[in-house]
């Protein structure tokens, strides 16, 4: 029997607590082709920098809002709602490294990870969201299912994580009522 999904905000001590599981995952979707700014080689140790040094920070700040997903005691995925925004934005709010595990993708997962994003969200007055992320991924067709709306493609917009070659990003946007 399978364990229901619990999504939870983690503060800096459970973000602390938690680091292992996150540099796993990030590990992880980088090797499976997450293209989160990441290309290869891209170590164990360089995702665990990454938490440290990009996501933490934020964290303290209450900038960034970290979600995860959990199967029992398996952590499955993550997301950031970044709240750094300018002083004339502050109704807006980016989503970051939304990432579910290899093995547990397509079990609903990313989608309770965005849906708790909307929420955490709206309480804290953001009604706008805007993304990017790779044009043609499989998180594209997600975030259209959710309501995201695209602006546009940038065409050569980051280098794939495996190929020598440059991938377009599609920019999308959601309003909350």
């Amino acid at each position: 029997m399978t364990s229901p999904v619990t999504i939870s905000c983690l503060d800096l001590p459970a973000m602390d607590h938690n680091l292992p599981g996150l540099t796993d995952l990030l590990h992880s979707c980088v090797l499976a082709g997450a293209s989160v700014n990441f290309i290869m080689p891209f170590t164990p140790d360089a995702a665990r920098e990454f938490w440290i040094s990009k996501v933490r920070p934020g964290v303290a700040d209450g900038d960034i809002i970290l979600m995860v997903a959990s199967l029992g005691e398996t952590l499955a995925g993550t997301v950031q709602l970044q709240c750094n925004t300018p002083p004339n934005q502050p109704h807006r709010a980016d989503v970051g490294k939304l990432l579910v595990a290899p093995q547990y993708q397509r079990r609903g997962i990313a989608r309770a990870l965005m849906l708790e994003l909307e929420l955490q969200s709206a309480s804290r007055n953001r009604s706008l969201i805007t993304l990017d992320t790779r044009t043609g991924d499989k998180a594209e067709k997600l975030y259209v299912s959710l309501g995201y709306q695209t602006v546009g493609i940038i065409p050569g917009f980051s280098k794939d994580p495996f190929a020598d070659h440059l991938d377009s990003t599609t920019l999308m946007f959601k309003q909350l009522h």
